[in-house]
């Protein structure tokens, strides 16, 4: 699977008293599909996954499913503590059309994942071999109090179901070693005509409707994966309706996703190839635009965009976090609300700190 450009980590809607919003979440997940994003992240850190119920998590993921655009790569935030129930979620994310899997780093017990790194190799690899979605890493130490290695990341990049990482730390150093340490590793993605990544929905159930491009690619193959695992995902909408399409392969090394939209340029300038943001639920575009500025080769407008977000996404997604990534999603025209406890509501003179930072940020 292709992971390049920007990939918003959309949040979880509730109620004011608390339970999920699903029309809510259906608004967002549709505005979205609109925007030129190359995905989304659904029960992302960002997304209050840990604060959901198991039944709630399997809500959110197959109505996000159901209402995103096909041509969308779809990532479901898979981790949960145990192997096991990871693999679960996993399956019952590929059953529903999700194309990749995040999968978190085990944190609860992070004396022994220190002190035993063998743990959270056995743990990822335990996963990645069984999946039926191509597995990526997820590490976020600013919640899980646990950085995953460089050594660990690099040795995980050997494996054929792990296709890359969500590096959250905000080190743009780090980005570079691991970058410099996975260069040799190589997957196989199946990409447009124009090069954009080919999701398992838009060819699931309707291998006639995708030509093959110049030989390049066979019906036989359509199905495959990035790790050339089964695909298993479902049709979500009729493939009748699906415009025909060209598909070719592109060979794409481990794929790194940074985490920091203050740092997005520099991230993609050390080696990422995209990014997963949260700020990016709030202004997608407006991180879009940075990523296509240095996509292009013009970095002076790349740092002009970069510039323009970078206060706003320190303060609003690194300091704020979830209740100010909802309040400024509420001014542009998403649905934000409250984030559920122990989040506490914003103060007016947060909300105000906010509205001046989104000034000239608007979608």
């Amino acid at each position: 699977m292709l992971l390049q450009g920007i990939f918003p980590a959309a949040t979880t809607p509730f109620y004011p008293d608390g339970r999920l919003y699903l029309k809510k979440l259906e608004h967002n997940v549709d505005r979205y599909s609109k925007t030129p994003i190359s995905g989304m992240v659904i029960l992302g850190s960002t997304g209050e996954a840990v604060m959901l119920s198991d039944d709630e998590q399997r809500q959110v993921l197959k109505l996000a499913c159901d209402v995103s655009a096909d041509d969308k790569v779809l990532i479901a935030g898979t981790g949960q503590e145990s192997a096991a129930q990871t693999l679960v979620l996993t399956e019952y994310a590929a059953q529903l059309g999700y194309d990749v899997a995040l999968v978190r780093t085990p944190s609860y017990y992070r004396p022994q994942m220190k002190s035993k790194p063998e743990s959270i190799l056995a743990h990822y690899r335990f996963v990645a071999d069984r999946s039926p979605l191509p597995v990526l890493l997820y590490s976020v130490p600013p919640f899980t109090a646990y950085d995953l290695p460089t050594e660990i990341v690099a040795e995980l990049a050997e494996h054929p179901n792990i296709i890359g990482i969500k590096e959250s730390s905000g080190n743009v150093e780090k980005i570079a070693a691991m970058r410099a340490a996975t260069k040799h590793v190589k997957h196989t993605a199946n990409v447009t005509e124009i090069f954009n990544a080919v999701t398992g929905r838009m060819i699931s159930g309707a291998a006639d409707n995708v030509a093959p491009l110049n030989g390049m690619i066979s019906a036989e193959v359509l199905g495959a994966t990035a790790s050339g695992a089964s695909a298993t995902a479902t049709a979500a909408k009729p493939p009748a309706t699906r415009p025909k399409f060209k598909m070719r392969t592109k060979e794409v090394g481990f794929q790194i996703l940074a985490g920091a939209a203050q740092s997005l340029l520099p991230s993609l300038d050390a080696g990422a190839t995209g990014s997963v943001l949260a700020f990016g639920a709030c202004a997608p575009t407006a991180c879009f635009e940075v990523y296509t500025a240095w996509k292009e080769g013009d970095h002076a407008l790349a740092e002009l965009k970069q510039q323009r977000i970078a206060a706003a996404a320190k303060r609003i997604g690194g300091e704020l976090g979830v209740p100010g990534i909802k309040y400024a999603m509420d001014l542009n025209g998403y649905f934000g609300g409250l984030a559920r406890l122990p989040f506490l509501p914003l103060t007016g003179a947060e909300k105000a700190e906010i509205e001046k930072l989104l000034t000239d940020i608007r979608n």
